[in-house]
């Protein structure tokens, strides 16, 4: 079951920019930053009330943020949602037709599994799943 908002992803070219642009939105500093090497990505956090703001910068040509920003422009990426059991949360989501774009979950930014639902199955909106270890 899905609990909660846990976080949006923002998909940034200049992630040192892009911190200090939501630094000062924000009015708080980012409370994490991580490189993903599964994903080519490098990651800051951002705690807004119970929720977070993700920005992520491809570190290499192959990252799908890279691929993402040469089609698009900067912004929303994806929309993460938190579940206490995301294996099971991926068997019903299958079982209601959605298309899942890992068959298995994998360790993800910010100490969580994740799993991604594909854009095609949910109106042309990346989702992601996040269980914390």
């Amino acid at each position: 079951m899905l609990t909660n908002l846990e976080h949006l992803g923002l998909a940034v070219n200049d992630l040192d920019a892009a911190t200090a642009l939501y630094t000062s939105l924000l009015g708080t500093a980012p409370y994490k930053k991580e490189h993903v090497a599964s994903e080519a990505v490098d990651t800051v956090f951002f705690q807004v009330g119970g929720s977070k703001i993700e920005l992520l910068a491809g570190t290499s040509p192959d990252s799908a943020i890279t691929k993402f920003l040469a089609k698009k422009p900067e912004g929303i990426h994806h929309v993460a949602f938190e579940v206490d059991d995301i294996r099971a949360e991926m068997e019903r989501l299958r079982g209601e037709g959605f298309v899942l774009l890992n068959e298995e979950p994998k360790r993800g930014a910010d100490n969580k599994l994740v799993c991604f639902v594909h854009p095609k199955s949910a109106a042309g909106v990346l989702v992601e799943l996040c269980q914390s270890l």
